[in-house]
């Protein structure tokens, strides 16, 4: 029952999210280490603001302290890139934390990093899950939890200020605090509010926040920084004359940007706009990542840097490791995550967050102003989004059609070639793309189109929703 997707394991609470998945769970990762030699460091364990987070946190640290393995486990609700700075920092071999991250409430679920702070890929993913095959003693021991903090093999930390300070030496901290900034925050009811409140006030901007409080259902809303949901952000940035307002996802390793004219700016143009600003005014010099579905404005603007876009499948480890494998600047996706170079091997709105209030402050530019200027050297390129739901019948229909028989609608424009490497993807000759795919943190299915015009994007879509009677 317990399968990885791109973004860990995520499930229903109380249906196969469960104490006894979440400490087979455990067991097969504690298995694992053990017959890699990797028990000596321990792991490190975290937790987001989700209903059951805390007790499944201490739950899976109880049946790694049975096995012998030391786990650290932070004490207090902390944002998914703290997990992974800590794996870095730490040289731990493993660290895990429990979060759905941007799935709606009644979600909760696991993700596991390897060495050096990497969202584990498929082949880790697959161990693991060989490794659960393999657990026949059900319920999983476990040791009483005041035992194992007394014996030393869970012990409770708070490494919150390690990772903050990690960030406020990355950026440049005199520039925004001479910027006078005021910024807007929107945690969406997650775990940044903290991390996000300390750097800035620390840069002297002044600081107003919304939806701060914890709720485990998030406001009755999905906890995902998009245009639908950051509503009352785009208004409370207009209504208060703020420079910038930033929302995160309910684990904060997602960022959603609402820009000083209240208009919501696409995690793609956040990336685009982080690109070039720390190759034009850092002067960094490096390629850019990006995932199948995220805007081809990130290869135009790498030509004109005299560098190359890389385009890897769906999945943040993939930006990862093409990042490493390549010396990337940045690395994103459409969804809202990304990393730059130096810092960890993930998401991480928090550090997304710091990079675009610095990116004000050095240039003196409103972000509209920046980007009024990047599409003034790049032009300007459209793209729809539309998800559809779908039963077990409708799915293998539409894998049928589109991924195994390779079918293709009739389309108005020059195609120049087909790529099948996550989901099925068509490149125009006019520069634009769609690309329709299965997601693998939820039962939909996505189709992503830009094109050079706005109209020429819902076409294509409307052209694929007949094609596959969505």
């Amino acid at each position: 029952m317990i399968k990885f997707g791109t973004g860990g394991w995520r499930a229903v609470i109380g249906d196969e999210f469960t104490k006894e998945n979440i400490q087979i769970l455990a067991k097969a990762l504690a298995d694992k280490m053990h017959a890699e030699k990797a028990t000596e460091k321990g792991i490190v364990l975290g937790y987001d603001r989700r209903f059951l987070s805390k007790e499944a946190m201490q739950w899976a640290g109880m049946v790694f302290a049975k096995e012998g393995i030391t786990a650290y486990l932070i004490n207090k609700s902390a944002p998914t890139p703290l997990v992974m700075f800590y794996v870095m920092k730490h040289e731990l071999p493993y660290g895990m934390m429990i979060t759905a991250s941007h799935n709606p409430a009644l979600y909760n679920g696991i993700k596991v990093f390897t060495a050096g702070g990497r969202d584990a890929d498929e082949i880790q993913t697959s161990d693991i899950e060989n490794y659960i095959e393999n657990i026949t003693d059900i319920p999983v021991e476990e040791m009483e939890y005041e035992r194992a903090l007394e014996q030393g093999l869970i012990q409770e930390i708070y490494p919150l200020n390690e990772y903050l300070d990690e960030i406020i030496s990355a950026v440049d901290m005199k520039k925004i605090r001479e910027a006078g900034l005021k910024v807007a925050l929107d945690p969406m009811y997650g775990v940044s509010e903290t991390s996000l409140k300390i750097i800035l006030l620390t840069a002297r901007c002044d600081v107003e926040t919304i939806h701060e409080r914890h709720d485990t259902l998030f406001g009755g809303k999905l906890p995902a920084p998009t245009a639908t949901t950051l509503r009352a952000l785009q208004n409370y940035v207009l209504d208060k004359n703020c420079d910038i307002g930033i929302a995160t996802d309910g684990d904060a390793d997602r960022i959603g940007v609402i820009d000083d004219r209240g208009r919501f700016l696409h995690p793609n143009d956040i990336l685009v706009l982080l690109y070039y600003y720390l190759v034009k005014y850092r002067n960094w010099r490096g390629p850019v990542v990006r995932n199948i579905c995220t805007t081809h404005t990130l290869d135009r603007l790498a030509e004109k840097f005299g560098e190359s876009c890389y385009e890897v499948p769906v999945g943040f480890k993939h930006i990862s490791a093409k990042m490493y494998a390549t010396g990337a600047v940045i690395g994103g996706e459409s969804s809202g995550g990304l990393t730059v170079r130096g810092h960890i091997k993930g998401k991480d709105g928090i550090y997304a967050a710091a990079l675009l209030v610095e990116m004000m402050a050095v240039t003196g530019k409103k972000l509209s102003e920046i980007f009024d200027d990047i599409e003034a050297e790049c032009g300007k390129i459209y793209m729809e989004e539309r998800d559809y739901k779908f039963n077990q019948e409708k799915k293998d229909r539409i894998k049928k059609t589109l991924l195994e028989a390779k079918e293709l609608p009739e389309l108005p424009f020059e195609v120049e070639k087909v790529s099948y490497l996550d989901g099925s993807k068509v490149y125009f000759k006019n520069g634009g793309w769609v690309t329709a795919r299965f997601s693998g943190t939820e039962p939909l299915l996505r189709i992503f189109c830009e094109m050079p015009g706005e109209e020429e994007a819902k076409q294509v879509c409307g052209i694929y929703e007949r094609f596959l009677e969505l």
